[in-house]
């Protein structure tokens, strides 16, 4: 053992000698499972005995409950249970941030879908004949649907009395949160502008739509507690929120991670594990709920939609003077994180961009309308599309080139943000752009060719309306930013448990966390970060529970930095153990172990030289090593509530988009022939994944471009497509080529130096698509989604 040496060579830095470590491209484990159908997701789970659990839900979206009658539906055979709210244990209320929501409606009914009672059978039909045969009364209330209802004097207030934190410094009880931001001096500032324009702009309802629909199995325990497997984003978040209603301390609520079918934000709230826990603790047998496409609209929140009022001034020479702009946000009936994509949407407005004189205010709004809460890229989104428009009409109106235009204005490592808070890492604004403008186009009129048109490439596909008449090509940019992680003062971090000993000769490492996999990449990125921090080619990936500390939310962009931070440090630790123990065991053998850097590699302990002094099996024999620690980022700050100043960020994300676009200008159709993305990644832990969370993102940004919106009756405040017949979502023949061009400029505040990627690129690809279309159009186009009808004009 000592002195004896290997092949590794000098100079070896921790993990470069261990296969499947930091910076390879790795394949998911569950990868092939997902493709060929035979991944277990949480709507698969079964249980001996098993009853099946359905909620019925308001056909109104505003009303008094007169009364509920349950009766025809108790009297059903195989009905186990009917409950209302009157039969809940304990606590009727949750929530993220604030307890607003009710676990089943009492008193009113505050939005469409709302849930009112609930039905335990022995069958999914019996259970749903059984929901059919409950009668409620209902005396309808007028409905608040946008700003103007809401925020009239008279306005009837969506929920009176309230007694959240946010309720004294809002103007109206009908506005959950409010920040204003104010730096430098607008008016004054417009007044040396050679150019000012104005833009009104509404972005649309969007719907995570992931495929999975909400589903769990939960199974009542002889110590009176439940046993819960759901798929979530954030199993110590559902933890505070579901004890209280079950009225159980929070250890007899054990939760463990089921198989995810996507979230995108949707699943950080509550949908249905609440109401599967009721029924199991009062049926005392195991209780299984999966909603079907209808009620999965109705299960969850979705994006804001917004009214955005921005303007912009320049000088002739093309510096941006000032900006001005009111956000609106639609939190609907509920408050879920309303007040945070308030924060995000006002802090971010201002876009990637230098800007020293700005005016800012971003409202969420209660109304009747589905709630809305947390999706991918949360209030940046609808801030970037407004923005990046108003950059083209600055552009157009100087008569410069929209990229130079953005690259002049393009802030940097330094730069100032509008809230006072400096960028303290790379900013390569003006490089993204620059590439994605330097890639070379794709042909011009692909569906030709010697055997006549090929109308799968043209706008309308297969149904053959065109054979290029009309077709016109237009080209559009757009860069934005995000920023990653929790943000104003939360108190953010991440747990993680390592564990190393040898199993049947070999070390293995086993690494124990409560994050989500919600198909972000974590399974393979916890496995590189312990193969490279302790050097052992074996990790296993323990199932997330919460027998483990909290692992925060699978959004933000934050789990590679939050978790991947945590399994870093508690890695560290547990490598620093081993080496005590070799140390203790082998130190009178080599003077090394006392003197020389020693690093785990390759299955050995070896020192910063490349010289091998043990194997890990040797030093570890029959002990195990086991650490759990806790990580967190940099402290943040709650911006002021009257200036918006306050370091409100721990990191920024930047991704840019060129959108190539074919446009059917006779009928309004639209193909998005190329959306190219470049985007600096800080560090590509697995860049396999890397290239698949941008080019996702990037698609829900074409979907929301020209496609996605749930329709919301504006005078009934019903939804009126909750199905994927009418809900459309980009297919395979949708999706245009996404050539990826990442940067890797380090973030010297965070591990490896990563930076969040799944967020940024939904940002940028909407509003470049948008820019592409009115190049190819000449229409000014301020709505999403963009349908056949804005372009043709018979709307």
């Amino acid at each position: 053992m000592a002195g004896t040496t290997t092949g590794i060579p000098a100079n070896v830095t921790q993990g470069s000698q261990t296969k499947g470590g930091v910076g390879e491209s790795m394949l998911r484990p569950d990868g092939t499972l997902k493709v060929t159908g035979e991944f277990a997701y949480s709507s698969d789970m079964w249980h001996e005995e098993m009853l099946w659990g359905q909620a019925l839900r308001s056909t109104v979206a505003h009303a008094e409950i007169v009364s509920i009658d349950t009766s025809e539906a108790l009297a059903l055979s195989g009905v186990y249970a009917v409950l209302t709210a009157d039969d809940l244990p304990a606590a009727k209320n949750y929530g993220m941030e604030y307890q607003d929501t009710p676990v089943l409606a009492y008193g009113k009914v505050r939005h469409h879908g709302e849930p009112v009672a609930l039905v335990a059978a022995d069958h999914p039909e019996t259970a749903r004949r059984a929901a059919a045969k409950i009668k409620i009364e209902y005396k309808e209330l007028p409905v608040i649907t946008d700003e103007a209802s809401a925020t009239a004097p008279d306005a009837i207030l969506v929920h009176e009395n309230r007694g959240d934190h946010h309720a004294g410094h809002v103007p109206h009880p009908n506005i959950v949160h409010r920040q204003p931001i104010i730096r430098g001096n607008a008016a004054e500032a417009a007044k040396k502008a050679d150019v000012i324009v104005k833009g009104e702009y509404t972005f649309g309802m969007q719907d995570q739509a992931f495929l999975g629909p909400e589903s769990g199995l939960a199974v009542p325990a002889e110590d009176g507690g439940v046993d819960l497997y759901v798929a979530t984003q954030w199993l110590h978040s559902d933890l505070k929120q579901i004890a209280p209603c079950l009225g159980l301390p929070e250890e007899k609520v054990r939760m463990t991670m089921a198989g995810v079918g996507g979230a995108f934000g949707g699943r950080e709230d509550i949908s249905m594990q609440i109401l599967a826990s009721v029924l199991a603790l009062r049926t005392g047998k195991p209780v299984k709920m999966v909603y079907n496409r209808y009620e999965s609209f109705f299960g969850h929140v979705h994006r804001h939609p917004a009214k955005l009022y921005y303007e912009h001034g320049a000088t002739k020479d093309g510096k941006i003077t000032h900006m001005k702009c009111k956000i609106v946000l639609d939190g609907g009936a509920y408050m879920s994180s309303t007040p945070s994509v308030v924060g995000n949407a006002s802090s971010l407005s201002v876009g990637p961009y230098v800007i020293d004189d700005v005016e800012i205010e971003a409202i969420g709004l209660y109304t009747n309308n589905p709630p809305c809460g947390a999706m991918r890229g949360f209030g940046a989104v609808q801030a970037c599309f407004a923005y990046e428009a108003q950059m083209d009409k600055l552009a157009a109106k100087l008569g410069m080139d929209p990229v130079e235009f953005r690259q002049k204005n393009a802030m940097e490592q330094g730069t100032i943000m509008p809230t006072g808070q400096p960028v303290d890492s790379p900013a390569p604004v003006a490089e993204l752009l620059r590439r994605v403008k330097a890639r070379p186009m794709p042909p011009e009129r692909q569906w030709e060719s010697s055997e006549g048109a090929d109308v799968r490439a043209l706008p309308g596909g297969l149904s053959n309306t065109t054979h290029g008449e009309g077709v016109v090509r237009g080209v559009g940019y757009a860069v934005g930013i995000k920023n990653v992680g929790f943000s104003e003062g939360f108190d953010d971090y991440s747990t993680a448990k390592i564990r190393i000993e040898v199993i049947n000769g070999e070390a293995v490492a086993t690494v124990h966390t409560a994050a989500a996999e919600v198909g972000q990449g974590g399974v393979t990125i916890h496995a590189q970060i312990a193969r490279t921090e302790l050097g052992v080619q074996q990790v296993t990936i323990a199932p997330a529970d919460t027998q483990v500390g909290s692992a925060g939310s699978t959004s933000a962009g934050r789990q590679t930095y939050m978790t991947g931070g945590a399994i870093k440090n508690s890695c560290e630790i547990v490598r620093e153990k081993v080496l005590e123990i070799g140390r203790r065991k082998f130190g009178s053998y080599h003077p090394a172990w006392a003197t020389a850097e020693l690093l785990l590699e390759g299955g050995k302990v070896v020192t910063d030289g490349g010289e091998a002094l043990a194997t890990i099996v040797d030093v570890l024999e029959d002990e195990a090593v086991e650490v759990e620690e806790e990580f967190r980022h940099r402290p943040t700050e709650a911006f002021d509530l009257r200036t918006g100043q306050g370091n409100g960020h721990v990191q920024y994300a930047f991704a840019a988009h060129r959108a190539v676009v074919e446009v059917d200008t006779e009928l309004g159709l639209v193909k998005v022939i190329e959306l190219a993305c470049a985007q600096d990644v800080g560090k590509a832990v697995n860049p396999l994944s890397v290239i698949g969370q941008i080019q996702g993102g990037t698609t829900q940004g074409l979907g929301v471009a020209v496609m996605e919106e749930i329709i919301v009756d504006p005078k009934t405040a019903k939804v009126k497509n909750p199905s994927f017949t009418d809900y459309l979502l980009p297919t395979i023949l949708d999706t245009p080529t996404i050539p990826v061009d990442y940067l890797e400029l380090a973030d010297p505040h965070a591990p490896y130096g990563v930076r969040g990627i799944g967020e940024a690129p939904t940002l940028s690809s909407t509003p470049a698509v948008l820019a592409a279309i009115r190049a190819a159009t000449g229409l000014e186009l301020n709505k999403t989604p963009v349908r056949p009808e804005h372009l043709t004009g018979t709307q």
